[in-house]
């Protein structure tokens, strides 16, 4: 075992195998640069304006505008880098601002025609421009996940992972709205919901014995491997295993959950009174040890549909489930709920950069730094249906590709949204969405110049 790879596996009875994080002991040279890392991270519905991007804490409570645009004012910020200042939505962010950057002033582009939720979700990492796809009614083709883990994933033993924490299966909305992983136009890339079934796929028990956990499948081998590891390397061991059994309690803890409510007499169906906090943390967990261990290099992490009226339990904030898409038509009366739930999705993403910050990689930097993970919606505010000046922060470099820490702003809007021509428009349109992926490549190494409807790299994030 001296000279095993970091995705070395330790295999046990039935069948069972766990990937090994990076461990010195094991031969691995330091010198060996750590992989590269993308991660994408979508929340749905956009955001609450006023809460989550700086200087426009007095915006004027949005009406709901249907699938045209409402008139909106977005903060007069001058075009450049400025220091990041952590709103009321981005508190969560404190622990790991030096390794995060707040991007604004970014649009996606809308083909006529065809529902705006659903170009949100299935479009996000495919920017196309409208109507340069003919086989779909939605500007949708092969996403960015799937041409960087061509690079990026090449001798791991998944090309890709998708993960999803929308368990319903009430929906009543076409795949679009439910997926943003797309091998090509109408060509899903499938994303795993159940934390059970994710945790069979990455771990290949046959479960020749289901009444015991798989850590305890593999506990004799890993204690014969760890007499043989230096000290430090015994406590990065002790504390993966415990996160693996951590997953595995809580894997249990909520099958045996929806178990139970499936029994019982409900409104909803028996996944919206499962705690959400701790199936988007635990569906999480499974990914950064995937991204840990080298079972891929390239993740997509979906946080919940776009448009369905299905509710959610948010645990910490109200006693019944909720539905976000019908409280977001409705700002004036859900605001402050709007705002409660934005606030808790930043958490969930908080935990995770922060889970991933705490691991260390071969050459002392951490997981998060050889990472980049955006956080993006493909609405600007759910209330006025914008498809512009989008939600996004970036976080990790990419091993020191990418700069940091700041609030980049690509567009100075001066004034409400003006209606021409029938058509709601900004004074002052902001860069493509694809600029940002087209940078993204360039950082991990890719020679493109241009991506879908980019028109440019941004030069003020390159480091």
């Amino acid at each position: 075992m001296k000279h095993t790879s970091r995705r070395a596996f330790l295999q046990g009875l039935g069948g069972t195998v766990l990937a090994l994080p990076w461990l010195e002991s094991l031969g691995l040279a330091v010198e060996q640069k750590p992989a590269q890392r993308a991660v994408f991270y979508y929340v749905p519905i956009g955001v609450v304006r006023r809460s989550f991007f700086p200087g426009e804490g007095d915006q004027i409570t949005p009406k709901f505008g249907g699938n045209k645009q409402s008139a909106f004012k977005t903060a007069n910020l001058k075009v450049g880098t400025h220091p990041l200042q952590l709103t009321p939505t981005l508190q969560p962010l404190a622990k790991v601002k030096d390794k995060v950057t707040l991007i604004t002033g970014l649009d996606r582009d809308f083909q006529p025609g065809t529902d705006v939720h659903a170009q949100c979700a299935s479009c996000f990492l495919t920017s196309a421009a409208p109507f340069s796809v003919k086989r779909s009614p939605y500007p949708q083709a092969r996403t960015l996940d799937h041409v960087l883990a061509e690079k990026l994933s090449q001798h791991t033993p998944f090309r890709t992972l998708e993960f999803s924490s929308n368990s319903h299966k009430d929906n009543k909305e076409s795949i679009q709205f439910d997926n943003i992983s797309w091998y090509g136009t109408e060509h899903v890339a499938p994303s795993m919901r159940d934390p059970r079934k994710a945790y069979r796929r990455l771990f290949g028990t046959r479960e020749l014995q289901a009444f015991r956990n798989i850590t305890d499948l593999v506990l004799e081998d890993a204690r014969s491997l760890k007499r043989s590891l230096g000290y430090a390397d015994q406590q990065k061991f002790n504390e993966y295993f415990e996160s693996i059994r951590t997953i595995e309690v809580q894997v249990d803890r909520l099958e045996q959950m929806k178990t139970e409510l499936q029994n019982v007499r409900l409104d909803e169906p028996a996944d919206a009174h499962l705690p959400r906090g701790e199936y988007i943390r635990l569906m999480g967990d499974l990914m950064v040890v995937a991204l840990q261990t080298g079972l891929t290099n390239v993740a997509s992490f979906m946080v919940g549909p776009e448009r369905w009226d299905t509710p959610y339990l948010y645990e910490s904030l109200f006693d019944k489930p909720r539905s976000h898409h019908q409280m977001s038509h409705n700002q004036g009366k859900f605001i402050k709920d709007l705002e409660k739930v934005d606030h808790f999705h930043m958490q969930q993403f908080a935990y995770l950069l922060e889970k991933m910050n705490a691991i260390e990689e071969a050459n002392g930097t951490s997981l998060l730094d050889n990472t980049i993970l955006t956080y993006g919606s493909g609405l600007g505010d759910g209330a006025t249906h914008q498809y512009s000046a989008l939600p996004i922060i970036v976080a990790g470099s990419a091993g020191g590709r990418l700069k940091t820490g700041a609030h980049i702003n690509l567009s100075e809007t001066t004034g409400p949204v003006a209606k021409v021509n029938g058509k709601y428009v900004n004074p002052k349109q902001g860069l493509p969405l694809a600029n940002l992926w087209l940078t993204q490549m360039q950082a991990f190494g890719l020679k493109q110049d241009r991506f879908a409807d980019s028109s440019g790299v941004l030069k003020s994030m390159l480091a």
